[in-house]
């Protein structure tokens, strides 16, 4: 049997290959797999189908995902990418989803970010959800059990190979110990222990990354986030849901609370049509130079438009400020400010199969690392789940397969059951919330946007403090259910994926895509490195393969001038 941790598209692609193969698969995810965060992915998915421009090959989006990545990219990774997209995009076909089509029956392809081609193809502006929706239909046909609202709080390992995974159920507490010869994990990133992100409170908090870690195996580039301009300030509980781009696209205008269209400073050609990071820059710095506004962000103003163009073009960005906010964007400006969107880097993993330094455990989807590099292309996440997903389900088969015993270890089952009943014993004066909450502040505060060796070094001191305060802390089940202990486990992982990041930007010092060191504004070509961390070994730096000329010959400077970011 194979347990798959976590049920958005990467996990449930796995499992339908799994299924597939005639294999025993169980998947289990700490949310409904209906509202996973795939669902929230709304630009689109790339494949070089060459529909809408014939030039277009898998090499040339090799290329583009290597340029974007600015080098830190596996090319092994990238290539295995962009050469199976296409099969990946049939895969979801044969499952029955909607592709929006031209006239004559063609999937329809539009431009996203830095692409030579048009080559993301889309289902409206809800490309994620109904992915997510295809999946869930097709593991339902092949009767793969799904556990929702199950939280894996520990694997299995013995003698460096994995036998299974402990945890308890959200809302009654009961008890699951799950044997399996493989496990599949895709559990997402860590961007949700930043103050404001679009991920949603209880999701992306680093337990992917804490669980591979705690089994043995290390990460890579965790420093590399991508920040999104435009995540909304309040309410707080929603703090960094994503305003779409589009919304720049149609003719959005972005002023600072002194009037000023601020981009005129910044990129001037494009103003805010310039690219993601330069965006996310520029409204970090205004703010940060005290021309924010009062609470602490810039203006997006929309309400120049024609009422028409906003009900028609941004119909979701309308609804969601009027249901968050009571906002009429038709009349009023909303307040934005730079928000943590996707961790680019995640669990190590080799690129053939995404297999870890632990026998039987893979990583995929947002809690790997090796395609984005230091700057994902919009559009890359999704084809990626896609394309690890049957690849690794393949993998983790064959592993299976391969099998002749699995010793197992009762001492490891001692442990996480311990881990569970020590915290539910805890009645220290800590509250778990807030030590989340603190967490998020520090990165906020000292790994944001843009950092630099005194922020990054007050950033480690005040998470020290945190672990510190997490020894006492009180865990504090109820009528509700079990909500509490999850969220320690949540600040568990957040707590190691901070430490992890911070220690990594410290290391990384040069500027690179998405990492702005200001003490460091250069790009550093001997940093052309992954790096990797691990608590017992530190930081190491990884080299990357070269890229084969017949791809760096394709490698240029793409316009994002009109196009759309995801």
């Amino acid at each position: 049997m194979v347990l798959v941790i976590g049920t958005g598209g990467a996990g449930l692609r796995a499992a339908i290959e799994l299924a597939e193969a005639g294999v025993d698969v169980l998947a289990v995810g700490k949310r409904p797999k209906g509202d996973a965060h795939t669902a929230l992915a709304a630009g689109g998915i790339n494949a070089a189908l060459a529909t809408m421009d014939p030039e277009d090959s898998w090499q040339q989006h090799a290329a583009d995902t290597l340029k974007e990545s600015y080098l830190l990219a596996d090319p092994r990774t990238v290539r295995t990418v962009t050469q199976g997209a296409a099969l990946g995009i049939d895969d979801l076909e044969r499952y029955g989803m909607a592709f929006a089509r031209e006239a004559d029956g063609r999937i329809s392809q539009r431009f996203f970010g830095a692409h030579k081609f048009r080559r993301t193809a889309f289902a409206g502006d809800y490309t994620g959800l109904e992915i997510q929706r295809t999946l869930i239909r097709r593991a339902e046909q092949l009767d793969v059990p799904v556990l929702d609202g199950v939280y894996i709080t520990r694997l299995l390992v013995h003698d460096g190979a994995v036998f299974g995974a402990y945890g308890f159920d959200v809302a009654n507490g009961t008890r699951y110990l799950i044997y399996a010869d493989a496990v599949i994990l895709a559990a997402g990133g860590h961007t949700r222990i930043w103050r404001r992100t679009s991920s949603r409170r209880d999701e992306n908090t680093g337990d992917a990354f804490r669980l591979a870690v705690d089994a043995g195996a290390r990460l890579r580039d965790a420093e590399l986030v991508q920040f999104h301009p435009s995540g909304i300030i309040e309410p707080e509980n929603a703090a960094g849901t994503l305003v779409s781009e589009a919304a720049r696209g149609e003719g959005g205008v972005l002023r600072n609370a002194l009037g000023e269209r601020f981009m005129t400073r910044y990129d001037p050609e494009r103003m805010e049509l310039s690219t993601r990071d330069r965006v996310a820059l520029a409204s970090y710095t205004e703010i940060k130079e005290g021309r924010g506004t009062p609470k602490g962000g810039v203006w997006l103003d929309v309400s120049h438009l024609p009422r028409q163009t906003i009900m028609t073009r941004l119909p979701r960005v309308y609804q969601t400020l009027m249901d968050l906010q009571m906002l009429d964007i038709t009349r009023e400006p909303i307040e934005i400010a730079p928000t943590a969107h996707y961790s680019m880097g995640g669990v190590w993993v080799r690129p053939e199969d995404h297999s870890t330094d632990v026998r039987g455990l893979y990583a995929i989807g947002e809690a790997s690392s090796g395609l984005h590099g230091a700057n994902r292309l919009g559009g890359n996440s999704l084809i990626e789940l896609l394309v690890f997903g049957r690849l690794t389900g393949q993998a983790a088969a064959a592993y299976s397969r391969a099998l002749t015993s699995q010793p197992r270890s009762a001492s490891a089952v001692a442990r996480a059951r311990a881990e569970i009943d020590d915290l539910l014993a805890a009645n220290g004066p800590e509250n778990v919330r807030a030590l989340q909450r603190a967490i998020r502040n520090t990165m906020t505060e000292h790994a944001g946007v843009v950092r630099d060796e005194q922020g990054l070094r007050t950033g480690l001191e005040e998470l020290s403090a945190v672990e510190k305060r997490m020894e006492n802390v009180g865990v504090h089940p109820d009528i509700a259910g079990f909500q509490d202990l999850a969220h320690a486990f949540d600040l568990k992982g957040a707590a190691l994926a901070a430490r992890a990041t911070l220690e990594s930007a410290l290391e990384r010092r040069e500027t690179r895509g998405c990492h702005n060191r200001s003490d460091y504004p250069d790009l550093d070509p001997a940093l052309q490195v992954n790096l990797v961390w691990s608590p017992t070994t530190g930081i190491t730096h990884e080299s990357i393969p070269a890229i084969p000329e017949a791809i760096a010959s394709l490698m240029e400077d793409v316009s994002t001038e009109g196009k759309l970011a995801e």
